[in-house]
C-alpha cells in the first residue's frame, strides 16, 4: 500500500478593513489554490480581517486567539512550530514585522518559506504620515524585511519605489498580478443593481469605487463631475465607507450636483454597478495597482484614470482606448470623462485587456513565489 504524497499546507494571514480589496485577493487566491487541491490555512485575527464568508471546503479558517495584530506574535510562533507550513505569505508592514519575527523566533526559518505583500507605492503612501511612522516602515524595508525571502508586489511602479526609496534588490521583488478576473465576477456583473439610477433609459452614470479617503481623491473627481454636468446629462454614484463621507456630501452640495451624486456606500456586489455605468472613474493619488480598474475592463466599462504611482498606466497600456490624466487635474478629468461618454469603448474590447489579471494566472504567480510547485496543478473547473 503507498500513501499519496501529501499537498503542501499554504498559511495565509493580513489585516483588512473587512471590505478591501485586500480581501478579495485573498478569497481569489486561497479560493484557487484549494481549487488545485493545496491546502490552505486562513489565519484570523478577530478584528482585522480578512473577512471571507464563504471558504471553499479546502481551506481552513485558524482563528489565532487574539484581538489585534500587536498581540499576535506569541499565537502566530504557536501555530508556526505546530502547523510548519510549507508556505507563509503575509500582507500589510505590521504584519510583514509580526511574521518576519515569528518565523525566526520558532525556529523554522528551513521549513517555511515567507514571502510578504506590499499592495501599495510606499513612498508616496508615507509622505503625508509622521516622521516615525517613515521611520518606522523605512527601517523595516531596508533591513527587517531582508529576512523574508521575497516581497510581493502587484506592479512594476512598486517594485521600482522598493528598489529606488528603500534599497531592495530587484531581485528579492516578485511582480505578481492581482486575481481579478473570474467566472464568478462575470456572474455578479451580470445581477441585478438594486439602484434606480441604473434602470435602462436614465441618464449615463460615472461610478467610482474605494475608501472615502485623500488617498482615492474623490473631491477631484466630484468637481470634474461637476463640470460635465454643466453641459452634459449623467450622474455620479460613488461605492465606498469613510472618514470623507460628510465632507464629500457638502462639497456636493456646494457645486450644486447634490441631486445628481449619490454616495452609495459599500456594496458587496459592485460589479453590478460597473457592469451599467457608461464610465468608470479613478481619481486616486497613488495606488499599488487599481484593481478596481481590471474589475471595471472586465466588466466592460470604460476607465479614465488618473496617472498615479503605480498601476493604472501599467494597466491600461496607454493604448488607443486609454484616457489618463495629471493627478489632481480637476479640468482634464472632466475633458476625459467627457469625451469618453461622447465615445464608448466597445465592451469585447476593454474585456481583453484583463487576460494577464484572471485568477488562474496570478494564482499560479504567487505559487512560484512562494516556492510551491505548479508543473502538476491540473486546470481548475470552469
Amino acid at each position: 500500500m503507498t500513501n499519496e504524497p501529501r499537498a503542501p499546507r499554504i498559511a495565509v494571514l493580513a489585516a483588512t478593513s473587512g471590505h478591501s480589496g485586500v480581501d478579495r485577493i485573498i478569497a481569489n487566491l486561497v479560493t484557487q489554490w484549494s481549487a488545485w487541491g493545496l491546502d490552505v490555512d486562513l489565519l484570523q485575527i478577530r478584528q482585522h480581517g480578512p473577512d471571507i464568508p464563504n471558504l471553499p471546503d479546502g481551506v481552513r479558517r485558524v482563528d489565532l486567539g487574539t484581538a489585534h495584530v500587536n498581540t499576535a506574535l506569541p499565537a502566530l510562533i504557536r501555530y508556526l512550530r505546530r502547523e510548519r507550513p510549507a508556505a507563509l505569505l503575509t500582507d500589510k508592514d505590521r504584519v510583514n514585522r509580526i511574521a518576519i519575527l515569528a518565523r525566526r523566533l520558532a525556529g523554522i526559518q528551513s521549513d517555511t518559506r515567507l514571502l510578504v505583500r506590499l499592495g501599495t507605492t510606499v513612498s508616496v503612501n508615507l509622505a503625508s504620515r509622521s516622521r516615525l511612522e517613515r521611520a518606522l516602515q523605512g527601517a523595516s524595508i531596508r533591513y527587517l524585511y531582508r529576512l523574508a525571502d521575497g516581497i510581493i508586489v502587484p506592479s512594476a511602479g512598486v517594485a521600482a519605489d522598493l528598489s529606488e526609496h528603500y534599497g531592495v534588490d530587484p531581485a528579492r521583488i516578485h511582480v505578481c498580478p492581482s486575481p481579478v478576473v473570474s467566472a464568478e465576477l462575470r456572474t455578479l456583473a451580470a445581477a441585478p443593481a438594486a439602484h434606480p439610477w441604473l434602470r435602462p433609459g436614465e441618464p449615463p452614470v460615472i461610478l467610482g469605487v474605494g475608501e472615502l479617503s485623500a488617498r482615492k481623491d474623490f473631491e477631484t473627481l466630484l468637481q470634474a463631475f461637476a463640470q460635465v454636468r454643466a453641459h452634459r446629462r449623467c450622474r455620479l454614484i460613488i461605492l465606498g465607507r469613510g472618514r470623507r463621507r460628510e465632507r464629500l456630501l457638502a462639497l456636493a452640495e456646494s457645486l450644486g450636483v447634490a441631486q445628481d451624486t449619490d454616495l452609495a456606500g459599500f456594496k458587496t456586489n459592485p460589479y453590478a454597478f460597473m457592469s451599467r455605468a457608461a464610465l468608470f472613474a479613478l481619481s486616486s493619488r497613488w495606488e499599488g495597482l487599481g484593481i478596481v480598474i481590471v474589475e471595471a475592463l472586465a466588466c466592460g466599462t470604460p476607465v479614465v484614470s488618473t496617472d498615479c504611482p503605480s498601476g493604472p498606466r501599467e494597466i491600461l497600456d496607454d493604448g488607443p482606448h486609454t484616457r489618463l490624466v495629471p493627478v489632481g487635474d480637476v479640468t482634464a478629468l472632466a475633458r476625459a470623462m467627457d469625451q469618453a461618454l461622447a465615445a464608448p469603448t466597445d465592451p469585447a474590447t476593454l474585456r481583453r485587456r484583463t487576460k494577464a489579471f484572471s485568477i488562474e494566472a496570478s494564482a499560479r504567480a504567487y505559487l512560484q513565489a512562494l516556492g510551491i510547485e505548479t508543473s502538476a496543478l491540473g486546470e481548475p473547473p470552469g
